[in-house]
């Protein structure tokens, strides 16, 4: 059987070590190693929301990750860059992995529920 060309699950761990790279570049004023980390965690991120497409509960985390990740890197470079004026839209974008999740919980989780009780 032919190996997928990009691994969910070696994806998630290489993940979190680009979001950590990020961070502690963040933590240690980093400017432009942090900000030039944005890319790559977001677009894996997203990669890993799309792999999960079919999947109705992996698809809801990504995406709120996704939405995470987006967040902390506006209020990142916010803080550098901006004076720290990106508060705001990070906090819209936080706000939206919300309700990514409790879109799950509260409307695709109770309907899975229902239709497999049938």
């Amino acid at each position: 059987m032919a190996r997928p060309l990009f691994d969910v699950r070696a994806g998630e761990n290489f993940h979190i070590v680009l979001w950590l790279v990020k961070d502690t570049c963040w933590a240690m004023d980093l400017a432009v190693p942090a900000t030039l980390m944005v890319l790559p965690t977001i677009a894996v991120a997203v990669l890993i929301a799309w792999k999960y497409r079919h999947e109705a509960y992996e698809r809801a985390h990504a995406l709120a990750t996704v939405c995470w990740i987006s967040a902390n890197s506006t209020w990142m470079v916010g803080e550098f860059f901006f004076a720290d004026r990106f508060r705001t839209p990070a906090i819209v974008l936080f706000a939206v992995g919300m309700c990514c999740v409790l879109w799950y919980y509260l409307v695709e989780r109770p309907r899975l529920r229902r239709s497999t009780a049938r």
